[in-house]
């Protein structure tokens, strides 16, 4: 009989025991491991900057980073002021907080916002450390010498950041076929120039400029070899297009990328000279998307649309 109470006191007990624990919230028990913060370490531009956790408020200084974060499915709480496309028409006008233009932020907005990460690169790039005293802040700028291998390193640092490595990789994978694509067809398109025209002048970019891509990545052949490298291009002329002749015009008009009234690019190159080059007697001038180059640059939606135009001026050849 002892015995029996015993075993059925035991029996009991262990029960209690159980449903007491059971009660007891798993973040309260003494087993249970503490939550750690996904702390991410960011290599960019200017350095590393550190990360608690995935950003919930992100301002961009930078089109390009903007125009990822788009199509990645990530929202921004403030952009500089200034034309967008089309596709990144709700940050346009006042639809989102102006937090200053692309060269100068608005220091005071900034703060205010109380972001969790600030990005700039390129035209805001010399900013960097004012604005990492206010938030944590990474340079996403290109680096022109691996333009292209550069920008897709951003795209997958936006999808690290924001936990969208899946699509950011799909993206880099698309940009990485139509490459290989467009770079086949060049092989065998001829040569090209590439000109800027902007307030009745004209500028020419070659190999290793900040438009250089088309020639140091997509393969396209450069009627001139010895443009000289400058953030602003060579002067050029229509005699010097002449003079070139090449097979291929491919034109920035940057009037229309910053929206000024200005004589458009095909209106401007619509004169005799120009008419007498092999590019304009055959149709091979191609005028490329002015927000896309001039003001998105790298963002990943920006250059897959100029790829697949490329692309497209070469398949009527």
């Amino acid at each position: 009989m002892v015995t029996m109470r015993a075993a059925i006191r035991r029996r009991l007990f262990a029960g209690l025991a159980a449903i007491t624990l059971g009660a007891i919230p798993a973040a309260l028990s003494p087993l249970a491991a503490p939550a750690q913060a996904a702390e991410m370490v960011i290599k960019h531009a200017q350095g590393e900057t550190k990360l608690a956790a995935v950003p919930a408020k992100v301002l961009t200084f930078d089109i390009a980073s903007l125009d990822t974060l788009t199509a990645l499915g990530v929202d921004v709480a403030g952009v500089p002021k200034g034309n967008k496309p089309d596709y990144l028409s709700k940050y346009a006008g006042e639809k989102v907080p102006s937090i200053g233009t692309l060269f100068e932020p608005d220091y005071e907005a900034v703060n205010a916002a109380e972001p969790d990460l600030v990005i700039v690169a390129g035209r805001s790039r010399a900013k960097y450390a004012d604005l990492a005293k206010i938030a944590p802040t990474i340079d996403l700028s290109v680096d022109d010498s691996r333009y292209l291998a550069s920008a897709k390193e951003n795209v997958l640092t936006l999808g690290r950041i924001f936990d969208k490595q899946a699509a950011a990789e799909a993206l880099v994978a698309k940009l990485d076929t139509s490459a290989a694509a467009l770079k086949a067809k060049a092989a065998t398109a001829g040569n090209a120039l590439l000109v800027l025209t902007t307030g009745g002048k004209m500028s020419t970019y070659g190999a290793g400029s900040r438009f250089g891509i088309l020639f140091d990545e997509y393969g396209v052949t450069p009627a001139d070899t010895n443009i000289k490298i400058g953030n602003h291009g060579q002067p050029a002329s229509f005699e010097y297009i002449l003079e070139k002749n090449p097979d291929w015009l491919f034109v920035i008009d940057r009037d229309a990328a910053i929206g000024q009234d200005k004589t458009p690019a095909a209106a401007f190159l619509d004169n005799d000279i120009i008419h007498q080059t092999k590019a304009w007697k055959a149709g091979h001038v191609v005028y490329l998307d002015p927000m896309s180059m001039y003001i998105v640059g790298n963002g990943v939606t920006a250059m897959q649309k100029v790829m697949d135009q490329i692309s497209a001026g070469f398949d009527k050849k």
